[in-house]
């Protein structure tokens, strides 16, 4: 089984075919996804999609992208939404520098609000980073020593450094269908590094579609070619890549059911 940890399926592309996305998906041997919040204005209909599928669960927050027009929220706000049982993470949060749809200093404020909501909860921190490595490791440094909180770094796509310092932190990686570009040797060469222990998949569905499928509109059943891709990196199976994943999931996401076998 595999685990696609990060999509987006109240997204207007995965919704309007939902019942098809999820039969591939499982087809695919894809047994367990995460969609993930983007806005608290939108959370009650991500948590009904995740509250109406077994497999499905969700998370809570506010996209870098999105702070500047939803109203700002507070950890306390957070901590509430996150005690339903389909919810297992916080955020998605972190920082954007490449769009800065957001402002920079809502952005990082907006950041440390959802690593307090982590710390308080226990959820595992949900980090989108792109174009902001230096403010991203200090701002994980600080609030992790405020008190240690779980995480990951999702859609990794950026330097050894952040790497690096994600695993010093205790945090995993999650990897996206970037992994099987053809100028993506550099994280390529990056993801050698990081312990098998720390690596998790995801498609960021409908966004990023992997190798053969980029072009088209992306959805979980993909994940498996990001995951073959990570298994040749990683010199190991498919299949063992798709344990160690899927096993790293649960341990990461621990709120989460693993389903039964039958």
């Amino acid at each position: 089984m595999l685990v696609d940890s990060h999509c987006h399926l109240d997204f207007p592309e995965l919704a309007e075919d939902l019942d098809g996305v999820l039969a591939r998906a499982a087809e695919a041997g894809v047994g367990v996804m995460q969609t993930i919040c983007t806005r608290l204005s939108k959370f009650p209909e991500v948590l009904a999609l995740a509250q109406a599928h077994d497999n499905l669960y969700c998370s809570v927050g506010i996209h870098p992208h999105n702070v500047d027009d939803e109203p700002p929220a507070t950890a306390d706000t957070l901590i509430d939404l996150a005690s339903a049982d389909a919810v297992i993470g916080i955020g998605e949060t972190g920082l954007d520098y490449f769009y800065d749809y957001g402002p920079r200093a809502l952005q990082r404020d907006s950041f440390r609000v959802h690593a307090a909501a982590a710390r308080d909860t226990g959820l595992p921190l949900i980090v989108h980073t792109r174009d902001a490595d230096e403010d991203t490791i200090e701002i994980l440094g600080q609030e992790m020593r405020a008190g240690a909180f779980k995480g990951l770094i999702h859609c990794f796509s950026t330097s050894r450094e952040l790497a690096e310092r994600a695993v010093e932190l205790g945090l995993y990686i999650s990897v996206s269908g970037i992994v099987t570009f053809k100028k993506a040797e550099a994280l390529r060469e990056v993801l050698t590094g990081v312990p098998m222990e720390r690596l998790l998949v995801e498609t960021d569905a409908p966004y990023l579609a992997p190798e053969p499928k980029r072009g088209k509109r992306n959805e979980p059943a993909f994940v498996t070619h990001t995951a073959a891709r990570l298994a040749e990196i990683k010199g190991i199976s498919p299949e063992d890549l798709a344990q160690a994943t899927t096993d790293n999931f649960f341990t990461l996401f621990d709120k989460a059911r693993r389903p039964q076998a039958d």
